[in-house]
């Protein structure tokens, strides 16, 4: 019999609650009804007993007129009450007046609508009171542009140790390769992005370490080379010797690059140092010092800043090639700096470094936006024609970027050539063609690979 009652009274209980969740559900999420009448008596005897003195000029009158003023709150009360509520009156009028003004507008939001409905009074969503802004429009998120994607084309192997630095020339029909095997190699591009033999031209020996940076004169029959013996040669194409030496570099260089106009060439290393040169005389024009660390990849161009330098201090400098002077340190960056490509349809350059790449203006380094998508110490960029951004990474990843937008619309994982370790996948130089239809990509493997767009036809 105690469990059959404990049992009715658990039934009738549960029931009870429904009921009761029934009846106050469409109030669950309300504040509990404010007594208006009480509330306007509570401000008003505050403001009374408090302001009351001060309400109105002090005039001089003695002090039994002063005592009676203070000692009559009552008729100040109805005063200040019939105000409110007249106040009210306006506001409520008011209101509906701009309700139904803006009936007809749905990008409407309501800021606040306090509750002045009694307990199981109107439940209406437009509240009396309630202020009507207009919807503020959101920031419009750039649309990428389309590109094609690329796959792998041909793998060439030649070298006998890991390739740093690549260069094509002006013509586009060959390009030049440096390895950490001490060696330059001249390759044939048609035979080699087709895989067939005979694409080795020629091999250039003369440096005495690991050779980091390679560039073409697209106005003289030079290329010049640099890498880690801290020497800087020039060869001549035509009879394919060292015809100059440039001295001058206290450590290993690690980039290398020609000014697009001038007779110059810049070089940088290990000493924190770019060094600028005249190709012909041989003479070093200025010694751009500033940075604390190794400079780690150069950019040069026509407009001011003509040199700019990232280093493994994290910091970039723009550089006045007239004075010789760095007007501009960006210290975004919180990681080593250890490739920089410039804009080819805007002054605007791109910086990578372990965190994320940023894009900059040129004219003054102001900051544009953050790449993120390619968590690796990148060492090598290139930018082609048609803005597609292309960035290596120390483990092998490979990212395609539309340069405008920062959109990453494509991403590899090199695979290593057998026989060599997995911790060999790394991509430590790159370069688009003139076409800028096919990348070539140096690799820790000691090989390298041509990469082509592959033809999608839309609809």
């Amino acid at each position: 019999e105690i469990k059959k009652d404990s049992l009715e009274m658990e039934e009738l209980l549960s029931l009870n609650m429904k009921r009761t969740f029934a009846m106050f559900s469409d109030r669950v999420n309300e504040p509990a009804p404010e007594f208006e009448f009480a509330q306007k008596i509570k401000v008003a005897s505050k403001i009374s007993s408090e302001y009351s003195h001060v309400l109105e000029p002090p005039a001089s009158t003695p002090l039994d007129a002063k005592n009676e003023a203070k000692q009559q709150p009552s008729k100040d009360v109805i005063k200040i009450i019939h105000s409110i509520e007249a106040d009210k009156k306006e506001r409520v009028e008011k209101n509906a007046q701009s309700e139904t003004s803006n009936k007809s507008t749905s990008s409407s939001i309501v800021m606040y609508a306090p509750s002045t409905s009694a307990v199981g009074g109107d439940q209406s969503k437009v509240k009396n009171g309630a202020m009507i802004l207009s919807k503020r429009p959101g920031p419009k998120v750039p649309t990428p542009s389309w590109h094609a994607p690329w796959k792998l084309q041909s793998v060439i192997s030649g070298h006998l140790g890991w390739v740093r630095a690549i260069a094509f020339d002006p013509g586009n029909e060959w390009f030049v390769t440096g390895s950490a095997d001490r060696t330059i190699k001249v390759w044939d591009l048609a035979k080699c992005a087709a895989g067939v033999e005979g694409g080795l031209k020629l091999t250039l020996t003369g440096h005495i370490n690991c050779i980091r940076g390679l560039a073409i004169s697209p106005r003289h029959p030079y290329m010049f080379s640099a890498g880690e013996d801290k020497k800087v040669l020039c060869w001549d194409l035509e009879c394919n010797k060292v015809i100059r030496h440039y001295h001058g570099h206290l450590s290993g260089i690690y980039a290398l690059a020609l000014h697009p106009t001038l007779d110059i060439l810049v070089t940088a290393g290990r000493d924190s140092a770019a060094r600028v040169w005249d190709i012909r005389s041989k003479q070093q024009i200025y010694c751009l010092a500033g940075h604390t660390n190794a400079v780690g990849s150069l950019l040069t161009s026509t407009a001011d800043p003509q040199i700019i330098t990232g280093s493994h201090d994290c910091t970039i400098k723009l550089w006045d090639l007239a004075a010789g002077k760095a007007f501009t340190t960006l210290t975004h960056h919180k990681k080593a700096i250890r490739a920089l490509a410039a804009g080819k349809r805007e002054f605007s350059f791109v910086s990578a470094a372990a965190d994320n790449l940023k894009r900059w203006q040129a004219r003054d380094g102001m900051f544009l936006n953050n790449m993120r998508g390619h968590n690796s110490i990148i060492n090598t960029l290139t930018l082609n024609e048609d803005n597609v951004l292309f960035s290596g990474g120390d483990n092998g990843t490979m990212t395609m970027w539309d340069y405008e937008t920062g959109y990453p619309f494509q991403s590899h994982t090199s695979v290593v050539q057998p026989g060599s370790l997995e911790a060999e996948a790394g991509v430590f130089c790159s370069s688009f063609d003139m076409s800028g239809c096919r990348l070539i990509t140096g690799e820790a493997d000691k090989s390298i690979k041509i990469w082509k767009e592959v033809l999608v036809v839309r609809c």
